[in-house]
Order: structure tokens, then C-alpha cells, then sequence
């Protein structure tokens, strides 16, 4: 049985507004094996990034981890330092950050950039031996030796985002988060990418988790899942058995509103309504609103979200299982 590298459990994180507290991250629970790939899945502003960030601790000002645990390899990480956790970030879970564009420093070279991560974590490590380091890096990802002496404005959109794959691959890391990695390529190199990220993880025996909005590809990276509403997991089990039996309304929503090259073709479903606020805290079942067949209980009574096992291995919100 694999071991188990990262282990997230009851985690919570809020952001301090105006407003009042915004709940991003409702008692999330998940583990990550080693050489597993995992996938968190849902619509904009469910919390796939605030878990992310949570797991880096790299939020804003704003933000504060209020309970639970994240343990990577044992180690505890909440309540760590930020000199502690410096020694964790980029050795021990790096990310691959959403918007590539703007990641890279604009006025500095990318391999000095890759090379100062090295020095922060390998110190002893000569210049050469860095460069060396990133040279095998580009080749795993497809880049030649030459990008380390070019600037951010100097590479495609492609460039960029194979260069932060191999900026964070630099230090060795147990767990890699890849952060909606593919956003704003085109279809052509967002298909490249994510092979490329699948070579690396296979050839590296990296525990990966992906981030995504788009099913199909968590369909086509992801061993396990998790899908997030309104800041909370409605859904967890192996990435199969979620796309072939879904338990919860909203993971069926998504699937029927997603189109399909296999199979006979189907008219697509729309998902309506908005997610809800996360400031203010409604009764009932956060999905409730935009169900297509919601019951009283879901709508009148003080519903726990919690998780129960359906079969074996895959979890999904009371609620709606027992709604139908």
C-alpha cells in the first residue's frame, strides 16, 4: 500500500472583509498518496485556490487558517513559523501557479529565477551544479538549456508555463499543486502541458494535485477527486467511479453540463443560479437554491455538511444522498 505523503483534515480558512468573515474553506478533509494523482473540481470562487494557497500558506494578510491540520509526511504545517515554512515551500510542496504571465519577475532572467529557489533550499550547491540541475529540468519539460538566459517577455505563453513547471520541480518536492496550469493557452498547448505533467509526474514519482474547473481533465490526470462547493467537499472517491456513478446533485449538474466526444450525443445541461454567499450563512443544504429536486428538509432545517460513505471509498454529502 502506497504511503500516505499529505493528510488534510477538518481544515478551515476564512478571509477577514468589510463585510464579515468569508468562509472559503469549510472542513476539508482529503489525503494524498505517494505517486497519486488527486483533483479538485468546481465552478469559480468554490475554494479549490483558498484550499491551495491553505496548503502552501500563502494567503493574503486577510486570510487566517482558524482549525485543522495539514500534515506533509507526518510534519505538522499549521501553526509553523514563516521561517518554518520556508524550509517546507518548493522541498517539500511546490505550485505550479495559475496565471504563468504573471508568476515570473519581468526583469529577471528565468534561470536566475529557478536558480534562486535552489540556493534558498541547497546552499551548498555550486553554480554549476545548479545549472546543471536546470538544464536536466528543461529537458524533462521540453525547453532548451538557452531559456535560462532569456527574459519573462521573451517566451510564449507555453515557455512560461513549462518553465514554471520546472521551477517547481527545482528542489524536489514530495507534492506538486498544479494550479488551473492551463489558463489562457490555447487548445493545442494545453494539451502538451498536461501531457507534460503527466510524463513528469510519472517519471519523477510525484504526488500530484491538480486544480481544475474542467472536468475532462480531471478525468484525464486525476487517479482520486474531490468536488467543492461553496467552500466545502460535496464529493470524494476515485476519479472513475465519480464521473460513472455520482452521488451528489452538483456533480451530476457538472457532468451533464459538460460535452462529450464519446457516446451518443446528448443535449447539454445548464446549471442555474449562483453559489452562495459565503459571508452569510443560510439554513438547510448550500446547494439547495439551484437543485433541480430539492426537499423541505434541505430547505428548512439546520443541515450538518458532512460526508458520509456510499460505497466503499467514495463519499458524498448526506444530504443529497439521502434526497435522492
Amino acid at each position: 500500500m502506497s504511503k500516505e505523503v499529505l493528510v488534510v483534515d477538518g481544515l478551515n480558512m476564512h478571509y477577514e472583509t468589510l463585510d464579515g468573515l468569508v468562509q472559503a474553506v469549510k472542513d476539508v478533509s482529503f489525503t494524498l498518496k505517494q505517486g497519486e494523482s488527486f483533483g479538485l473540481v468546481g465552478e469559480s470562487g468554490c475554494g479549490k485556490t483558498s484550499v491551495a494557497m491553505s496548503l502552501l500558506q500563502l494567503q493574503p494578510d486577510n486570510a487566517k487558517i482558524s482549525s485543522g491540520s495539514i500534515k506533509l509526511d507526518g510534519i505538522e504545517l499549521v501553526g509553523m513559523t514563516e521561517k518554518e515554512l520556508r524550509t517546507v515551500r518548493w522541498d517539500g510542496i511546490s505550485i505550479v501557479f495559475q496565471g504563468a504571465m504573471n508568476a515570473w519577475n519581468p526583469v529577471a532572467k528565468i534561470g536566475e529565477q529557478i536558480r534562486e529557489a535552489i540556493r534558498e533550499h541547497r546552499p551548498d550547491n555550486s553554480k554549476d551544479e545548479n545549472t546543471e540541475k536546470i538544464t536536466e529540468l528543461f529537458n524533462i519539460v521540453g525547453l532548451d538549456s538557452s531559456v535560462m538566459d532569456r527574459y519573462p517577455h521573451e517566451l510564449s505563453g507555453g515557455m512560461k508555463q513549462r518553465a514554471m513547471i520546472a521551477l517547481a520541480l527545482s528542489c524536489d518536492p514530495k507534492v506538486v499543486i498544479a494550479d488551473e496550469p492551463t489558463t489562457a493557452l490555447d487548445v493545442v498547448i494545453q494539451d502538451q502541458i498536461l501531457k507534460e505533467l503527466k510524463k513528469v509526474q510519472e517519471l519523477l514519482g510525484l504526488s500530484l494535485i491538480y486544480i481544475s474547473h474542467d472536468i475532462a481533465v480531471i478525468a484525464e490526470m486525476t487517479n482520486n477527486m474531490a468536488v467543492m462547493y461553496a467552500g466545502s467537499i460535496v464529493e470524494l472517491g476515485p476519479t472513475k467511479d465519480v464521473f460513472s456513478k455520482p452521488k451528489h446533485a452538483y456533480t451530476r449538474l457538472l457532468l451533464e453540463s459538460t460535452p462529450s466526444v464519446v457516446g451518443e450525443k446528448k443535449k447539454l445541461r445548464s446549471l442555474d443560479g449562483e453559489p452562495p454567499s459565503l459571508i452569510d450563512e443560510k439554513k438547510g443544504c448550500s446547494f439547495s437554491p439551484r437543485c433541480p429536486a430539492p426537499s423541505k428538509e434541505c430547505k428548512n432545517q439546520e443541515l450538518e455538511m458532512k460526508l458520509i460513505e456510499v460505497v466503499k471509498g467514495h463519499y458524498a454529502d448526506q444530504c443529497c444522498v439521502e434526497c435522492g
